[in-house]
């Protein structure tokens, strides 16, 4: 099976006065279609740094990416962009919706930018906020939804192109607990019934034992591997 993440010798290195800074230090791992990872470590050890590299918003400085078997790790901006649109969804601690437009539209917007037809554009939309039991609520704005309503507009939004792959970044870092529980099982369900491929980064061992594996991360480099019974 060829792997849908996978980083050779992965760098990525900051220049900070007269020191050079290592925010990943030759990161070498493959993640397979169809897994549920979660990325761990202290602020500072490179987690969030991997996030953004393997979600095309920051490029290597050295070493090399291939992302659903393609080389991106010298693409440039406009590529990237295209190839983020086709193969990755974000959802982020802080949801990112727009506040003026409705669930309905805030889904939409991935397919803006691939020239989907309105109509399909909007049936599309309409059966990703119903995966995710907001039927009631497509009409209504930000404002009017709870912070799990919000977050399930943004995975419903993560979701809407079909891409394979789901980066989450600290998606429960601004819900109470029975949200937090309720969103990661949402995750659960997504990557068992639906089998897209989950990477989520957290510094919550709680919200990290719902994944099937744990990459640990510190001083930029991967410190433990390991499958996790969920």
């Amino acid at each position: 099976m060829t792997a849908l993440i996978e980083t050779d010798q992965l760098e990525k290195r900051y220049e900070v006065g007269d020191s050079v800074v290592h925010a990943l230090d030759r990161v070498s791992l493959k993640i397979f279609p169809g897994e549920f990872v979660a990325v761990m470590g202290p602020s500072g050890s490179g987690k969030s740094t991997f996030m953004n590299v393997i979600g095309c918003l920051d490029e290597p400085t050295a070493g090399r990416y291939f992302l659903d078997g393609i080389d991106v790790s010298r693409m440039d901006r406009d590529a990237l962009a295209e190839i983020r649109n086709q193969k990755i969804g974000f959802v982020f601690q802080g949801f990112n919706l727009l506040p003026r437009t409705s669930a309905l539209e805030n889904v939409e917007v991935p397919l803006l930018y691939d020239k989907t037809h309105p109509k399909d554009r909007r049936n599309r939309a309409r059966e990703a906020l119903k995966l995710l039991g907001l039927e009631e609520r497509m009409q209504h704005h930000p404002n009017q939804l709870s912070g799990g309503q919000q977050q399930r507009v943004a995975i419903a939004r993560a979701l809407v192109n079909d891409a394979p792959l789901l980066l989450a970044d600290e998606p429960t870092g601004n819900l109470d607990t029975k949200t937090s529980i309720e969103i990661m099982e949402l995750f659960v369900r997504l990557n068992e019934q639906k089998k897209i491929t989950i990477v989520l980064v957290t510094h919550e061992p709680d919200i990290s034992a719902y994944s099937r594996r744990i990459i640990r991360f510190l001083d930029g480099r991967i410190v433990s591997d390991r499958e996790n019974r969920p």
